[in-house]
């Protein structure tokens, strides 16, 4: 007994170090490439396509849709498939940095083409260049779907401890916030000359932004790839294989997924329609020049790395639960700003706080409804990548149904205030959404997870006697 004891209690202290910053910053790298695209792809794909392009809002729309779709779908697929994933190279290499890898290829071979010119059916009907260019979104949603699921799901695989957790998700959502600034800030840069609306001669500017942004993203994959090794808890305790997996069938049946599913959709409609309308609403609404397609985005970015910088301490401090309302607080108070305020003052000083309150936001709820998705997970990493998938597919699917319906709308173009209302009150209404999603929660008790039988350790603090309960799990709120 005693002996059995002293290895729990080794095991316990070898896990529950705390991870090295090293560490840390090289998985944040894993996800720059995706991030880089991101924010190309939400930001200025309507841009591009409708502006530069010259296609309707609706063809424009329906591509975005039709690449929300095919990520949307991806996800589930290679959650299942990422967690199922064993033998040859994929157990030597790892499953989750082998999938990593594999949608890293996809989205490099593809990316490049959405923001070029079609190559030999410029002068074609529409419907041609459109399937042109959905044949290259597809390809690019599956590899991005990949490497998002994969990176998500060795999270919880690296270290079981909640604040970890939280800790590397706020790295993750850090780098997210560095790569979206990085891509805004090359923008202006390579716009800022550009005192006019864009148009069809600023194609070639769009093709250096995204070669710039794949090159700064290929670089930190590499370094992801180098430093993170996949196949042991930091602590050096190895958990390939043998770990617990939820049941598929008692998951899809358990209301806690849903709700939690809510939460994540909810934030991401926020987070992604704010980002794709933002540019249009300074084109249309307040028409602003190019370089200020970049300015504004660039700022709410701004805003968003300076409260990242706090959010696992506002998690650790206050909970899940009101570390959200604060978020959804912030992201409400900036699209009621932007429904009441006008003039010069608003013009040329309130937007830019307008800005700051959308990224603050946003990267709150954010990184939070990641950190309540991770706590779902528990100990059973196994399965991590398919939850991470089924959350993910009702972003997806959310966001594009969203942005086809929005754009479907305005296809007269005759209301110069649409998309300020479409800011207004589809991003207001999402966070409110989110917050009632978390407030349903409020009712599971802290530790209280998916699985009731499942004997899990209490970590609060690391030199306490290991205790376990039938009711134990890793889902605080």
């Amino acid at each position: 007994m005693e002996s059995s004891q002293h290895l729990i209690s080794n095991d316990y202290t070898e896990v529950y170090q705390s991870l090295p910053r090293a560490l840390q910053l090289a998985y944040g790298m894993g996800h720059v490439l995706n991030d880089v695209c991101a924010s190309m792809w939400f930001t200025y794909l309507l841009v591009y396509f409708h502006l530069v392009l010259q296609f309707s809002n609706w063809e424009a729309g329906f591509l975005l849709l039709v690449g929300q779709v095919a990520d949307g779908l991806a996800t589930p697929l290679v959650g299942f498939q990422s967690d199922h994933t064993d033998g040859g190279f994929c157990y030597s290499y790892g499953k989750r940095k082998s999938w990593h890898l594999f949608g890293t290829i996809c989205v490099l071979c593809a990316f490049p083409f959405i923001f070029s010119p079609c190559i030999h059916c410029v002068n074609m009907q529409r419907w041609i260049q459109m399937l042109y260019y959905s044949i290259f979104i597809v390809i690019f949603q599956f590899g991005w779907a990949a490497v998002q699921i994969s990176h998500l799901s060795l999270i919880p695989e690296l270290t079981p401890n909640e604040h970890d957790r939280t800790r590397l998700t706020a790295v993750r959502y850090g780098f997210t916030v560095i790569s979206s600034i990085f891509v805004y800030i090359n923008t202006w840069f390579i716009l800022h000359l550009n005192n006019s609306k864009l148009g069809p001669s600023d194609s070639p500017k769009f093709q250096k932004i995204v070669w710039i942004g794949i090159i700064f993203g290929s670089i930190c994959s590499i370094l992801f790839h180098i430093f993170v090794r996949e196949g042991e808890r930091y602590g050096g305790r190895d958990i390939r294989g043998g770990q617990p997996r939820h049941n598929v069938s008692d998951l899809l049946t358990n209301i806690k997924i849903y709700k939690v599913a809510v939460i994540y959709m909810s934030t991401r409609l926020f987070v992604n329609l704010s980002q794709v309308f933002i540019p249009l609403y300074l084109h249309e609404s307040l028409d602003m020049t190019a370089s200020n397609l970049a300015l504004i985005p660039l700022t709410i970015f701004i805003g968003s790395f300076i409260m990242s910088i706090g959010i696992e301490k506002l998690n650790r401090i206050f909970g899940r639960k009101l570390a959200y309302i604060v978020g959804v607080v912030m992201g409400v108070a900036a699209c009621l700003w932007i429904q009441f305020d006008a003039g010069p003052f608003y013009f040329y000083y309130g937007i830019y706080g307008v800005a700051v309150l959308i990224g603050a936001g946003g990267s709150v709820v954010l990184v939070t409804s990641l950190g309540i998705t991770a706590d779902l997970i528990g100990d059973k990493t196994s399965s991590g990548a398919f939850v991470y998938g089924i959350m993910s597919f009702t972003d997806k699917l959310a966001n594009g149904i969203a942005v086809i319906i929005i754009q479907d709308l305005h296809s007269d173009g005759s209301n110069k205030n649409y998309y300020r209302d479409i800011l207004t009150y589809v991003c207001g209404a999402s966070m409110v959404l989110g917050s009632f999603g978390v407030i349903s929660l409020i009712k599971y008790r802290p530790r209280e997870g998916l699985a009731r039988n499942i004997q899990v350790p209490n970590y609060n603090s690391i030199n306490s006697e290991v205790t376990t309960s039938e009711n134990s799990s890793l889902l605080t709120i």
